[in-house]
This record gives C-alpha cells, structure tokens and sequence, in this order.
C-alpha cells in the first residue's frame, strides 16, 4: 500500500511541476510561438501526466498548464492576468481540452490493465487445464495451482493441506467472499483477516484439502481475480477426483 501513496504522491507533484518547466521552457520563443501551438504543447505535458498518474493527477496537471500559460506566455508577462481575448479564449480551452484528455487517457490505461490482467487470469486457467491434458499427476496440478495463487492473490506464501478442516480458520469462499463462520456467529472481512485463510478444494463432490493462503496485511486483490482462484482451486479439486484419490469421509 505504501508504494500506491508513493506514486500517488509523486504523480501528484509531476502534475505541479511538468506543466511549470514546459511553460518556462517556451518563454524564450513565446515571440514567435502562436498561444495556440504554445498551448498543445502544454496539453502534451498534462497527457504525459496523465498517462502515468491518477485522475486527480490530470485534473492538476490541465489546472497547472493553464496557469501557468497565463503567467508565462500571455500578455502582461509574470502575471496571473490575461488582457487578450484570444488569449483567453485559448487558456480556457487548454483547460477544458487538458482535463478531457488527461481523463481519456486514465480512463485508456485502466482498460488496458484490465484487458492485461485479464489474459492473465485466463493464461493461469488454460494451464491447469493443459496439465490436465497432459495426463500429468495430480500433485503437479496442486502445485501449479499453488505457485498461481502465489501471484494472483498477492501472498506472501502458500502450501497445500491434504484432508483436514481442522482450525476453523477464514475462508475464501466460492463468490470471492472472505468468511469466518462459526456456530454461534459468522463474520466477513473487508481486508485479509490475521494468520492464514484456506482455500478449500473438492471435486465431483468430495472434499480432498484445501490451500493455507499467507497473506499480506491490507485489502485483497480485486473480486475477479478472488474468483479466478476459486476456479484454480476447483480445477485441483477436480484433478485430484479424476485421478481417485482416497478422500476423508
């Protein structure tokens, strides 16, 4: 969580700063250079924010642009004051253009994430199932589905426990859910709760182990990608039953 505030911080203080050297960087040549030209070239630094930092860092980025557009290349110079019509005109719609780009270009990123992560979860899905078919053993498909969990879920470790319920630990259950239920009172967690939470593992109805998750303190990783871990578990809970592994009870 801490490198998230890091980048936040430093996203944020990139958004004050870019537009600030590019301004100055154009002072010498604001003679010959149109507002205009001056201000796509500003709307360049805000996009460059913007592509490596929040929405928030965007919104600062296209208010600092048009800023210091008016401070640096708008008459009276080194004034926050603009007596132009034009160049009024042109600081308004660097802004207006700044905080629309910059929020496209967020909004273009996250999709991006989503389709990589995407792939992702689907390429660790595909390769229980190729072990599968490969007629490889059931430990290996365990063990392939341990080391996904690792990366998935973001844990700090993982193991695999053959034929035991015993602990009454929390449960990451089948609709991505962490629970702890007990007779007298059942719980769920918004973070990681503290110690270990198991992943159980069945297949053609029989319960066969479950996976002891080691987590880092804080929230968990996204309901899609707790539920691409349910499906990895079922996918060794099924390799397991295929190959008619003695189960408890």
């Amino acid at each position: 969580m801490s490198g998230y505030r890091l980048h936040d911080a430093a996203a944020l203080l990139a958004a004050l700063v870019a537009p600030f050297l590019t301004a100055l960087a154009l002072v010498p040549f604001r003679g010959d250079l149109s507002s205009t030209n001056a201000a796509l070239i500003l709307v360049v630094a805000v996009v460059a924010v913007a592509a490596v930092g929040t929405r928030t860092a965007g919104a600062v980025a296209a208010l600092s642009a048009a800023a210091w557009f008016d401070f640096f290349l708008t008459v009276p110079y080194q004034r926050f004051t603009i007596t132009g019509r034009e160049d009024v005109g042109t600081a308004v719609l660097l802004l207006v253009v700044g905080l629309i780009v910059s929020q496209l270009s967020v909004r273009a990123r996250r999709l991006r994430t989503t389709v990589t992560t995407g792939a992702a979860q689907m390429a660790s899905l595909q390769g229980t199932v190729r072990l599968a078919e490969d007629g490889r053993s059931p430990e290996a498909v365990v063990e392939y589905v341990r080391r996904e969990l690792v990366g998935l879920l973001g844990l700090r470790g993982c193991r695999f426990e053959y034929g035991t319920l015993m602990g009454g630990l929390p449960r990451l259950e089948h609709d991505g859910g962490l629970w702890l239920r007990r007779p007298d009172r059942i719980t769920e967690y918004a973070d990681w709760p503290d110690g270990e939470t198991e992943l159980r593992v069945v297949g053609g109805g029989h319960y066969y182990g479950r996976y002891l998750l080691d987590p880092l303190p804080g929230p968990p990783p996204p309901e899609q990608n707790r539920l691409v871990a349910v499906a990895l578990a079922a996918q060794a809970g099924s390799a397991l039953d295929t190959a008619g592994l003695a189960h408890p009870g």
